[in-house]
């Protein structure tokens, strides 16, 4: 017999058998479904990461008084393990804060071409007000200089950039985020600029809005309210407070050299001693986003391992219905061999059932994986995505467990002698 006279014959087997066949598909599909579906998900997160430090400019870096620490489950403690062969910052200046005139000292004394901003984030809780509206209490609130925005690669939308006298006066300027421009005014943003709105109970007049960097839940770069530096060291000044500084290097060739500069530059600033460790730290946005994506992979490995499981038990019930309906099948077997086909045909035929029933849970799978994958692309505000990766392979695997679950049955059935199967009742 031909492949499609013989496909043929499997698939209407198996369309004939809907329950059997329709529960068969749903525990393959459910092993597919948490693969694919986990999987599309990290992809939504690493899209979403990407976009969001990418808006940071490849050719900057920070530096900080200590290490951000980013980590999804013991991901943190296996590098804090890794780091114990360092050597130690004495405790008198471990963690110290990077004060205001460390930053300034540090801006004054870099004369590597590269332009520097200092900032500081004054706080992450804070509510806007404008008349009747205002924001959640979630708005951010940084102080940065005329530099701070070209670093973070924000671009005014309306209005202007802070100029020298807004930052060395301190005076009550604000540029708004999209996102708390559009609270507060209006999706059409009229009449924002020259206009007074209130961080707390203290008023500012608006100089600027800013063009949406695009944004995650993640990051929420555009639910925020830039002011002068200096206005933050007035008005949000608590002890211990640390500043940020910011530096784009104006030919990416040379941000090794300019790291280098910077550290050593700093180092003088923070008038540490040559057997000293650095008290501070050095750090780009990609090097975070890898963390992030470091801890991702833990995560990937679990989902691969939960599909593993799933589909070695669909492995299991897959042959075991099949070798019931090839008990149940013997008469049919028997008929089907008295009229000339041969046990290679049986064998084939049953084999395509057991691979038909695999992939229909495959392609099952994969689709619903996919949809409840991209249910966190919805929600982190990134692009739809579409794994065909994942979903060739989750369907490849379904057709080999299909393969190697049905080579047994087949087997079983094209042994039959068509005599005794034609007398079995």
């Amino acid at each position: 017999m031909r492949f499609l006279d013989i496909f043929s014959l499997a698939y209407r087997s198996v369309s004939g058998n809907r329950l059997r066949t329709g529960l068969t598909v749903s525990i393959i599909a459910v092993g597919i479904t948490v693969l694919v579906g986990i999987l599309t998900a990290i992809d939504s997160m690493k899209n979403s990461i990407y976009s969001s430090f990418a808006s940071m400019g490849a050719n900057s870096f920070s530096l900080r008084n200590r290490d951000m620490q980013v980590h999804i489950g013991n991901d943190g403690d296996k590098a804090s393990k890794g780091n114990k062969n360092q050597k130690k910052v004495r405790k008198s200046i471990s963690n110290k804060p990077i004060s205001y005139q460390e930053a300034l000292a540090f801006k004054e004394r870099y004369h590597f071409p590269a332009t520097v901003s200092l900032n500081f984030r004054a706080s992450g809780i804070a509510t806007v007000y404008k008349d009747d509206k205002k924001t959640n209490p979630n708005v951010t609130v940084i102080g940065g200089d005329e530099s701070y925005l070209d670093i973070s690669n924000y671009t005014i939308r309306d209005g202007r950039n802070f100029n020298a006298l807004d930052v060395s006066s301190g005076r009550n300027v604000a540029i708004l985020g999209k996102d708390v421009a559009e609270k507060l005014f209006g999706r059409k943003l009229k009449n924002v600029v020259n206009n007074t709105i209130r961080v707390g109970d203290v008023r500012y007049r608006v100089i600027g809005v800013l063009e949406s960097k695009g944004s995650s839940n993640l990051m929420s770069a555009d639910n925020v309210v830039i002011t002068t530096v200096n206005n933050t060291r007035r008005i949000f000044n608590r002890p211990n407070a640390s500043y940020q500084i910011g530096v784009a290097v104006k030919d990416i060739k040379q941000m090794e050299a300019a790291q280098g500069e910077a550290i050593g530059t700093f180092r003088v600033v923070r008038q540490l001693a040559l057997n000293d460790e650095d008290n501070f730290t050095l750090s780009k946005s990609d090097s975070i986003a890898e963390m992030l994506f470091q801890s991702l992979g833990t995560v990937n490995l679990f989902a691969v391992a939960i599909a593993a499981i799933t589909l070695f038990g669909s492995a299991i019930g897959l042959m075991n219905i099949m070798l019931v309906s090839v008990a149940e099948r013997t008469r049919e077997i028997g008929v089907t061999k008295a009229l000339g086909a041969t046990s290679k045909t049986i064998r084939k035929q049953f084999l395509y059932e057991a691979i038909i029933i695999s992939t229909m849970g495959g392609l099952f799978g994969a689709l619903a994986g996919m949809l409840l994958g991209n249910i966190v692309s919805i929600l982190l505000k990134s692009s739809f995505v579409i794994p065909w990766a994942w979903i060739l392979v989750g369907i490849a695997l379904c057709a080999a467990v299909g393969l190697v679950s049905g080579i047994y049955p087949a087997y079983k059935a094209s042994k039959l002698d068509p005599i005794i199967a034609l007398r079995y009742e």
